[in-house]
């Protein structure tokens, strides 16, 4: 974040003692749509993806979309949101749809999370879901949480070990997903701690014309994923956080000239009335009458200084409606919202990108059988070098640097470091 703001960072904002949030460390997709097999390893607390229109980078968004839906409001509401298997699992193959995720509780070994679905007569079955780690540097894996189609068994404490009993609960369905249903009774204490974590997340489809809205007043603590109760959460920041409201106002003023405030006010008929005060002018202006960037960036800005953050939040495309010159200093501010919540962003845009160091951000691109694949900015031929030497990254992307990814050139397989031409 702007040093000149003149208020405190976001990490003197938070309590200094606040428990570090959980990690997602590696994801592994198959049969996902364009996501024949796609892994991403070593993932940073904020990863970026980059590449040209239909690569794939909104369908991995979707995957933490389609994984928080199953814990939100069901495995077969999700599945039935995306088609079923006809339009969500990967033309051509077969098999289920596999989702796995690596993740890492302060304090424990990493954990791995496997999940993999089917369809049969027109309802998904949870075919294979598993939780396992490594206690220690030696030994097998050690799963403690093993179920298939509705059947399994099912570790308890803190710490589950080989030595601990196996407790047979079966599900009352094969749609429903073990974690979401065991996750729930405190007997399964890490179990219930993916299902905090996933539940969590928030992975943002904001639009601009529903936070324009006049929801029904009431305090909210959490924007939703479209944005639409933008004006309940300004209320509730008023209420019990107003020094980070205040905040929130003082960065929104550095970066739109003279917004002064934002007020949301209930109305007689129980509506809440979301204002924009601009100065010199002495009356307030009605949201649906306000710029989309400036209504955007104050979204931006209510989710990123969450006095309680989402472990986990996805943004997409989030250059659109912004003045480019204030891409660098949002990116800026997700990687230090990411001390305290993972970040997931998928941009075009190179201004945005010039922020990021290569470890953060991965390219997507289709193979020659129409699959997505990744690599890492940082693993690519000439890139390291490159920043080095004081290069921008998004300037050597905006100038075909990276060697794929481009939409007007010939796309194929990037050169990684240690290969030649």
């Amino acid at each position: 974040m702007s040093k000149d703001i003149g208020k405190p960072e976001i990490s003197d904002l938070r309590e200094k003692d606040k428990k570090k949030p959980a990690r997602i460390e590696y994801l592994r997709v198959e049969n996902y749509r364009a996501l024949r097999h796609v892994e991403f390893k070593n993932l940073t607390p904020m990863t970026v993806l980059l590449g040209p229109n239909g690569s794939g980078k909104s369908t991995v968004f979707d995957v933490f979309a389609f994984l928080s839906e199953c814990f939100e409001s069901g495995l077969r509401r999700a599945w039935d949101r995306r088609g079923r298997a006809k339009e969500l699992k990967t033309r051509g193959c077969d098999g289920p749809v596999v989702i796995e995720i690596k993740y890492r509780e302060p304090g424990f070994p990493v954990i791995t999370y496997h999940l993999a679905v089917d369809e049969r007569k027109g309802s998904p079955v949870v075919m294979e879901e598993w939780l396992q780690w490594r206690r220690g540097k030696q030994g097998k894996p050690f799963r403690f949480l093993d179920y298939r189609e509705g059947q399994g068994r099912a570790i308890s404490g803190e710490l589950p070990d080989k030595s601990d009993k196996r407790v047979e609960t079966p599900l009352k369905s094969p749609d429903l997903v073990a974690v979401n249903a065991l996750g729930q009774f405190a007997d399964h204490p890490r179990v219930a701690a993916l299902r905090e974590f996933i539940t969590g997340w928030h992975v943002s489809y904001l639009s601009v014309d529903d936070t324009r809205g006049q929801p029904e007043a009431g305090p909210q603590e959490r924007l939703s994923r479209t944005g639409d109760n933008l004006a309940n959460v300004i209320q509730y920041l008023a209420e019990q956080h107003p020094s980070w409201l205040e905040h929130i106002f003082e960065v929104l003023r550095a970066r739109v000239p003279r917004v002064e405030k934002v007020l949301a006010e209930p109305m007689q008929d129980g509506r809440l009335l979301l204002q924009i005060k601009d100065a010199p002018f002495e009356h307030p202006v009605l949201a649906r009458f306000a710029s989309d960037g400036t209504l955007k960036m104050l979204a931006y800005l209510v989710l990123l200084y969450d006095p309680e953050p989402p472990s986990f939040i996805g943004i997409e495309e989030p250059e659109n409606f912004l003045h480019p010159r204030l891409l660098p200093e949002l990116a800026e501010e997700c990687r230090a919202a990411s001390e305290h919540g993972q970040f997931l962003v998928t941009t075009h845009s190179p201004f945005f990108v010039n922020a990021l160091q290569p470890e953060e951000v991965r390219v997507l691109y289709r193979d020659e059988r129409g699959y997505t694949q990744a690599v890492r900015a940082a693993d690519i031929t000439g890139i390291p070098q490159f920043m080095e030497a004081g290069a921008s990254l998004g300037h050597l992307w905006l100038e075909g640097r990276f060697g794929f990814g481009d939409p007007l050139v010939n796309q194929g397989a990037p050169m990684r470091k240690g290969e030649k031409y």
